[in-house]
């Protein structure tokens, strides 16, 4: 998504907790982007982060809410610090970074929010209680910030990644017996995501050609969420 609104023209921010990878992305998304090293749980430094991103570009104009962790279990075997850490890192920030936006965005008359919810925001997973409760918040948030802010001229819209190559369901496909066979056999598309899948949707939504698109909540998925 980083790579896709910086070849569309827009100066990029990337925000996150491991500065080796904050860097690694970096020399892909120009010499204007800058990299901010950031706990998404820490709810002061989200929002000191917020405000020295534009600082630093010299206005916000885009925010993407894509801080997520899963911690899979049965639901009778989380501890409560878990489940507090899975909605604080995936839902909590994306309302505090969004609420730090908000007055950026609106000195500079709009702008565009992109929260980034995922199937398990319209699946039920019997491995994924918190996840799937975030992602789901992640959605109803998205509707309540575009009702809100529409006014202010900020649209709010969430993407919902289907099963997409990453670190994350590369874990999820060790963890969990028959995950890969079951995504290829549902999916239309016959694959897997790729990261790369996301970059068209993050540069409609971050740019004029969505002007009128707000509370939505887009699947990318391969068609895995058409079967019903």
């Amino acid at each position: 998504m980083a790579q896709g609104l910086a070849r569309a023209g827009a100066a990029v921010a990337i925000a996150g907790r491991d500065k080796t990878k904050n860097a690694a992305a970096l020399k892909q998304l120009g010499p204007s982007a800058v990299q901010l090293a950031c706990d998404m749980t820490d709810d002061k430094a989200c929002r000191a982060m917020v405000d020295e991103a534009a600082s630093r570009l010299g206005r916000l104009d885009i925010l993407v809410n894509n801080a997520g962790i899963n911690i899979r279990k049965a639901p009778q075997d989380y501890s409560l610090d878990e489940w507090r850490r899975v909605l604080d890192t995936n839902l909590t920030s994306a309302f505090v970074a969004a609420q730090t936006a908000y007055p950026h965005m609106k000195r500079a008359g709009g702008g565009k929010i992109v929260n980034i919810g995922s199937m398990m925001s319209l699946f039920g997973a019997a491995f994924a209680a918190p996840y799937g409760a975030s992602k789901g918040g992640i959605v109803q948030l998205t509707k309540s910030l575009a009702a809100a802010w529409a006014r202010d001229n900020i649209q709010v819209n969430a993407v919902l990644p289907g099963w997409i190559d990453t670190e994350l369901t590369r874990r999820a496909r060790k963890e969990v017996d028959g995950l890969h066979e079951r995504v290829l056999a549902r999916t239309p598309a016959g694959r897997w995501g790729e990261p790369q899948d996301l970059a068209g949707i993050a540069v409609f939504l971050a740019s004029h050609a969505s002007d009128f698109v707000t509370g939505t909540a887009i699947p990318v998925d391969g068609g895995y969420s058409a079967l019903g």
